[in-house]
């Protein structure tokens, strides 16, 4: 399996889907390649696009606020990415050839980074990694096993911006959530998701 630095060096030149040409640049991950907790949503945004790092608008401000005030951690002690690595045209949904495409280096990166705990921000980083057709609204408030740890589900950071009072309270529940989860012993045998 390549190194993360590899797996993001073939991202770069990555032209395997017609979002490579509107890209300004490849969003491929950002944070501790050691981390125990991974965050992952759904594509980068313009400001991700222009910075080439996930969450750098106010989702990501509010992402920063959460991961703080209901884990206790910095961003940088986290790994944060996206389930599609270039932008989508005026910010529209993934496709889901996109989502296929990309979806390589999505599972290349949980396996690297190894982390004790994922949580998926939306609904298609949960259907991506859960393999599933049900939307976040269902999932999110359990937690499932994932390769030897634990996937959380939650809103996108943009939803409870949008969405107000309600919706960021269940993302603060999600992240209690999965704060426990790092507290539980990882199972035995990585590899697979259950």
């Amino acid at each position: 399996m390549p190194t993360l630095l590899e797996l993001a060096r073939e991202a770069r030149s990555c032209v395997a889907c017609p979002l490579a040409a509107g890209r300004t640049t490849v969003v491929f991950g950002v944070g501790d390649p050691a981390a125990e907790v991974m965050f992952v949503g759904e594509a980068p945004g313009r400001e991700e696009d222009l910075a080439g790092e996930p969450f750098v608008g106010r989702s990501g401000k509010l992402l920063d606020r959460l991961i703080a005030e209901e884990l206790g951690l910095a961003r940088d002690q986290c790994y944060i990415a996206n389930v599609v690595k270039c932008r989508p045209p005026e910010n529209r949904d993934p496709l889901p050839r996109e989502v296929e495409t990309c979806r390589h280096f999505l599972e290349d990166q949980v396996r690297l980074v190894a982390p004790s705990v994922v949580v998926t921000l939306g609904n298609f980083a949960s259907r991506a990694l859960l393999g599933t057709s049900e939307g976040v609204t269902r999932l999110r408030g359990s937690t499932y096993p994932y390769l030897g740890g634990a996937l959380v589900p939650t809103f996108h950071p943009a939803a409870a911006l949008r969405g107000g009072g309600v919706v960021l309270a269940q993302m603060r529940a999600d992240f209690v959530r999965a704060k426990r989860a790092l507290g539980t012993p990882r199972a035995e045998g990585r590899g697979s998701a259950s």
